[in-house]
């Protein structure tokens, strides 16, 4: 059947400018990490993107990796655009990335130019587009100059093969470094993607200052610890998890007691103000005003419209903040 989005999609979902750019994102974006691949159903996946366009997600991540294997996510997601999104193309923000193994030998990976441009084109090719909105260097490589990597990305903008470039995984210093080279060649960047959760803080040991004062925006990733922030493991490990389906992105050993006493304790919070633990750990990270979208991942369509119930729920009170530091503390 002919997909025909929600009418009133544009209604609950906040969108929020990015950096000092004139692109508005919304607050929840859908990233396609780890179940997009070959190892979900098209059906599915269908699914997932279009509840997502409906609740009002106009922005959808990806990365020249992603699936698995290798690729699949783009080829699934330019099958799906090609049936169902094509005609909205102009009211998506698509984004795709490119730093880490893609293909053997030594032109597949990392940040030269040589890597990021072939593997854009290469993105392009597989998700039947003329162009991405942003493209992203995934994280920084130690043995090419930044200059090389941001040319790479300058060249892609004023290519016409994307619309923005945006940087991902770099620290404080390395944001700042990058920023400068952007803004010189021409071609800001637009955004910063790292990940970001009540587990795992180390944005705020600078590289939110470096944003915030850079004036870009900042989608942050993995901001449910991979399911260690859901109520997915509170009292076992379901089958059909991350960890009890055997991801090599989380392993059963990162599930520690410390880990599961945190999460217990988190959800006693998230309970007593009416929210999933989920949702709790959604608006938390909405609390830093530098924080323009939050990039979710789900493999059911009802995982989705959970998480977008965050957008109109109130941010962590200071009793609250104070309660989850002595959570923290305590271990």
């Amino acid at each position: 059947m002919t997909y025909l989005p929600a009418a009133a999609r544009y209604e609950s979902m906040p969108y929020v400018r990015c950096g000092r750019s004139g692109l508005r994102l919304p607050k929840i974006s859908l990233g396609l990490w780890q179940n997009f691949g070959e190892s979900s159903t098209l059906v599915n996946n269908r699914a997932l993107l279009r509840t997502a366009f409906d609740l009002g997600i106009t922005h959808f991540d990806l990365a020249n990796n992603y699936g698995p294997p290798p690729g699949s996510a783009e080829l699934t997601f330019g099958k799906i655009l090609k049936d169902d999104l094509l005609p909205y193309r102009d009211e998506l923000v698509i984004s795709t990335k490119a730093g880490y193994l893609m293909w053997p030998g030594p032109y597949g990976d990392w940040g030269s130019r040589k890597y990021l441009l072939s593997s854009l084109d290469q993105s392009l090719k597989r998700m039947a587009l003329d162009y991405v909105d942003i493209f992203y260097s995934h994280r920084p490589d130690p043995q090419t100059p930044m200059e090389e990597t941001m040319g790479a990305l300058d060249t892609a903008v004023r290519s016409g093969k994307a619309l923005y470039a945006g940087i991902s995984n770099y620290n404080a210093e390395q944001t700042r470094q990058a920023c400068r080279i952007l803004r010189e060649l021409g071609t800001p960047c637009l955004i910063h993607q790292p990940r970001y959760n009540l587990m795992d803080r180390w944005v705020e040991n600078g590289l939110l200052r470096v944003i915030e004062e850079e004036g870009i925006g900042c989608i942050v990733f993995s901001p449910l610890a991979q399911g260690l922030l859901t109520n997915r493991y509170l009292e076992g490990t379901p089958a059909d998890s991350r960890i009890g389906s055997g991801s090599a992105f989380l392993k059963p050993e990162q599930l520690t007691e410390k880990k599961l006493r945190q999460s217990r304790a988190l959800n006693e919070i998230a309970l007593a103000r009416g929210q999933s633990l989920a949702q709790f750990a959604i608006s938390w990270i909405f609390r830093q005003p530098q924080v323009t979208t939050v990039l979710i991942g789900a493999s059911k369509p009802q995982q989705i419209k959970e998480l977008c119930l965050s957008v109109g729920q109130s941010l962590p009170t200071e009793e609250e903040l104070a309660q989850i530091q002595k959570i923290f503390a305590e271990g």
